[in-house]
């Protein structure tokens, strides 16, 4: 898909109302208690496909994740797919409210500049969008690191219990997020709950980054195909089945081609997160964490995990895009 197939598109006037929503135009009070709400539940809905992404990362020899979900079931009961959660409820929140507030900020002052140094509409909002995506994960980190660093480390807890041989798992047991947080605070210090941090940007901010431009444009060159071949799409209102459709397709084929790319990224981050530290001797430094996946599974090790991502960047950005854009139009002043 290319920036003239956009650009031709935008010569018909491809105006969706959610697009013109801008920062300023925002009850932010309203925005960020609806958004916290609507977040959570989605974040629990799909809690333990992260659950059973991180196990299948930290595991010696991959395993099916219908196994590994059974095996959860059978030793650990319903709760080992929520092992976390509350944790990871109460970090999602302010890192929701951070990522959110920097990301309409960057793209509504970024696409403003950019349509008045010449750009066409088309190009300032791919430009806006990539730009806000980074910088809305990097300003998020600050929160998401340490929430993912206790969160999931509850989360592979049990792993040994459910007969799932992983890596140098020690035998320290943290009962909940509190505790999880004084013990690593105890033996590590605050830099205990940042491990991994440069290599969580340097996920997330791409992968962000890359999200965000692939949806801006994947969402107008479809919506551009419908109105093309269709005739209709301009009298269509906003919260209409045909725009949602549109934004929901747009979701997956960014969220795919996303975490595709940033997929190996991801595993080595939740190895150093969860295995360094944990009470062995050998410290899982980047360099040791690839050549360990690399001697495991060849290049398909940095992979492990692929399915379980996918499925849950897909429904999640899905849902959350239709849920984000309906937000926008609720808070509207």
């Amino acid at each position: 898909m290319s920036l003239r197939v956009a650009e031709d598109d935008s010569r018909i006037q491809i105006h969706l109302p959610a697009d013109n929503i801008h920062w300023e135009m925002l009850d932010k009070s309203k925005f960020f208690f609806l958004g916290a709400g609507l977040f959570s539940g989605v974040s629990a809905m799909l809690y333990p496909v992260v659950v059973l992404k991180t196990r299948q990362q930290v595991l010696l020899k991959d395993t099916p994740c219908f196994k590994m979900a059974s095996s959860i079931l059978r030793h650990e009961g319903f709760r080992g797919l929520y092992r976390g959660f509350g944790t990871s409820l109460m970090g999602t929140i302010p890192a929701r409210a951070l990522y959110m507030g920097a990301l309409e900020m960057t793209k509504s002052n970024l696409s403003c500049t950019a349509v008045k140094l010449g750009l066409s509409e088309v190009k300032a909002a791919a430009i806006a969008n990539t730009a806000a995506g980074l910088s809305a994960a990097m300003v998020a980190q600050l929160v998401w690191t340490p929430v993912d660093v206790v969160s999931q480390r509850l989360m592979i807890q049990g792993g040994k219990g459910a007969n799932m041989r992983s890596l140098s798992l020690s035998s320290v047991m943290y009962n909940g997020g509190f505790d999880a947080f004084s013990k690593i605070i105890q033996k590590d210090g605050v830099r205990g709950l940042y491990k991994g941090f440069g290599i969580s940007v340097l996920t997330y901010a791409p992968s962000n980054a890359v999200w965000w431009g692939s949806y801006s444009m994947t969402h107008r060159w479809i919506w551009g195909g419908v109105l093309s071949h269709t005739g209709v799409g301009g009298g269509l209102k906003s919260d209409s089945a045909a725009v949602v459709a549109v934004q929901g397709l747009s979701a997956t084929i960014a969220s795919g081609f996303s975490a595709l790319v940033t997929m190996p990224l991801d595993t080595i981050k939740t190895r150093v997160q969860v295995l360094d530290g944990e009470g062995g001797n050998r410290r899982a430094f980047v360099t040791q964490s690839v050549r360990d996946l690399v001697k495991e599974g060849g290049l398909s090790g940095c992979y492990r995990g692929l399915g379980p991502r996918w499925v849950s960047m897909s429904i999640s950005a899905t849902t959350m895009i239709t849920t984000y854009e309906s937000l926008k139009r609720m808070c509207t002043n």
